[in-house]
């Protein structure tokens, strides 16, 4: 494994025999002679059924009856055969047939066809893979089913005769009590969370389960304790991660109460922490910032996730623990990654996007960073966890973090982050007409030998934004001779914003779709307008711009750009007028020497 450090090459040996043990033993239950251990002797009944909260569309019931199965992006016509004898199309498209979250669309049809239809399904699922199969009980999609099983009883079971009920809560016991046997299997972070949440479930909803309700409340609290940060962001520094786990976490505590059982204090105290960062993380539009795996908002889940929200509190301005800073005035807002990777366990997604900001102004997205598409993910993923698919600085062509890519790990781990920033200062400061933020990060430290400072003055007017990007030696004055000083400034444009480069080669007219006209100045630099992709629409990938300046840090050490709500000829008078403001970067940040100015 090239590049990776003796200690990174012995906490990825330690993950990599933790994950085999884990497989092997996965394997093992699933042996013919081993599974008997999971059948459930007495059918017990359901006590209550847990609320989902997703959106349900009635329209798509008429779809499943006909046998067209329209998930992920992909579309599979069964022609009179089960949906579960069919070859998936893709990983995705499986795990959400195998999850039977599409239940709920049946459900809204509220006819007697769907609920027939729903329980002719199930009946088929558990007839060819209620006995094993390979994906359908892994630990995620496992997990999932449950829990959809579970919410979505009263359709399953409503006119269903005394055989299949007892048929439904045999198959529905076996699975309860492999995932409860297995949940070590499952993988850290958000997917234990879920497998926990559905076991949690199920001692709550069915007779006889709840002997098992102390042991995996504790889990429960242990969970949400580690992976719920004191700021309310996920460990996973993914912004998405709350959503996925608030909409099954809200019907968890009415199920404590349905049973008169008073929720667990860590689960009330996490939801109150999540809340707010659920309104840290949004822009004007609703949309979320595209951080760390985000993908589209999904704007029907955060209504109702937000009311629930009592407090209607608003966010914080700084989330030291997440790792992200807010500033926010006049319908002007800013959102920027401060963070380092989270753990290597739980980095398989996280990207490298150190001190990449998001600009928004009322409703509108200016800046963006590239985030991830709704579908098709994996075939993206790498490109956009890239620091090149985010609004900083790339410093010779390559990302503030590296991925894992041996093969022999990444077949079983994926692709952790296995080196990257591992010290970034932050410091707010607020002044008369201004936000001041000065931050730095080391992640280009070992390979090049520099570290990249950002600082950024946001005008509390909500028409200005002056930042400053700084190129620091690690030691010495000047860059050691022989290594790589070339730079891009990356400036990502959300779809919606025109943008023309101006005839001085250093600035760019952007038009918002409000016709409110902005500039984006490089002052004494020249701006390049390159192609983007923006891979986070409602409708799938779509092109986009991003503004670039490129350079050699030996040359040019320190880059200045503005954004303001003034036109170009204003621009071009005011370069003209004043010398380039220097931003205050003298301030303490980080231990190395700062170029002289």
């Amino acid at each position: 494994m090239p590049g990776v450090s003796m200690a990174e090459r012995s906490r990825l040996s330690w993950l990599l025999a933790r994950r085999s043990l884990r497989t092997l033993s996965g394997r093992m239950n699933a042996h013919p002679l081993l599974r008997w251990r999971f059948l459930s002797a007495k059918a017990d009944r359901l006590v209550i059924a847990p609320q989902d909260l997703r959106t349900a569309d009635a329209t798509r019931a008429s779809e499943i009856y006909s046998g067209r199965f329209a998930f992920a992006g992909k579309v599979v016509i069964c022609d009179g055969r089960s949906p579960f004898e069919m070859t998936p199309p893709s990983d995705e498209w499986a795990a959400i047939l195998l999850g039977f979250g599409w239940l709920r669309h049946l459900r809204a049809a509220e006819s007697g066809i769907t609920r027939a239809n729903a329980r002719s399904l199930v009946d088929e699922w558990i007839t060819l893979q209620g006995g094993w199969h390979a994906f359908a009980w892994r630990p995620e999609v496992l997990s999932r089913r449950i829990i959809c099983w579970l919410s979505q009883a009263p359709l399953i079971l409503a006119d269903a005769d005394i055989s299949f009920y007892r048929r439904f809560l045999r198959s529905l016991t076996r699975q309860v009590r492999y995932l409860r046997h297995t949940l070590a299997e499952s993988r850290e972070g958000s997917q234990r969370m879920q497998a926990v949440i559905a076991l949690t479930y199920a001692a709550l909803s069915m007779a006889g389960q709840m002997r098992h309700l102390r042991n995996v409340t504790r889990k429960l609290e242990e969970e949400l304790e580690s992976q719920i940060l004191p700021d309310g962001g996920h460990v996973s520094r993914n912004p998405g991660a709350l959503i996925e786990l608030l909409i099954d976490l809200l019907p968890l505590k009415q199920a404590f109460s349905a049973r008169n059982v008073q929720p667990p204090a860590p689960l009330l105290n996490a939801i109150d922490r999540m809340m707010p960062m659920l309104r840290f993380f949004r822009h004007g539009d609703g949309n979320f910032a595209l951080f760390n795996g985000m993908g589209p908002t999904p704007a029907d889940l955060i209504a109702t996730i937000l009311a629930y929200d009592d407090a209607r509190g608003a966010p914080v301005a700084n989330a030291p623990h997440s790792g992200y800073q807010r500033l926010s005035a006049k319908g002007l807002l800013l959102l920027m990654d401060t963070g380092t990777p989270p753990p290597l366990a739980l980095s398989q997604e996280a990207h490298a996007s150190a001190l990449a900001f998001e600009l928004s102004k009322d409703g509108h997205r200016i800046v963006i960073n590239c985030g991830l598409p709704a579908t098709g993910r994996e075939g993206w993923r790498q490109v956009a966890r890239a620091t090149a698919a985010h609004s900083t600085v790339t410093f010779g062509d390559s990302s503030s973090c590296r991925f894992l890519n041996s093969g022999s790990f990444r077949k079983l781990l994926g692709l952790p982050i296995v080196g990257g920033p591992t010290k970034i200062e932050i410091a707010r400061e607020e002044q008369e007409d201004a936000l001041l933020l000065r931050t730095s990060h080391n992640g280009y430290a070992d390979r090049f030998g520099i570290v990249h400072q950002r600082a950024l003055m946001f005008f509390t007017d909500g028409t200005r934004l002056d930042g400053e990007d700084v190129f620091i030696p690690t030691a010495g004055k000047v860059l050691p001779a022989g290594t790589q000083d070339d730079f891009a400034v990356r400036f990502h444009l959300h779809p919606s914003i025109k943008a023309n480069r101006l005839t001085d080669g250093h600035g760019v007219m952007l038009m918002l779709p409000n016709r409110e006209v902005w500039t984006f100045d490089a002052h004494d630099d020249r701006v390049e307008l390159e192609e983007s992709v923006f891979l986070a629409g409602a409708d799938g990938p779509r092109r986009a711009v991003q503004i670039v300046i490129h350079g050699h840090a030996r040359q040019v050490p320190r880059i200045h750009w503005t954004f303001s709500n003034v036109n170009a000829a204003q621009a071009a008078a005011r370069r003209k007028a004043e010398a380039a403001p220097k931003l205050p970067l003298d301030k303490p940040q980080t231990d190395e020497p700062e170029l002289p100015l």
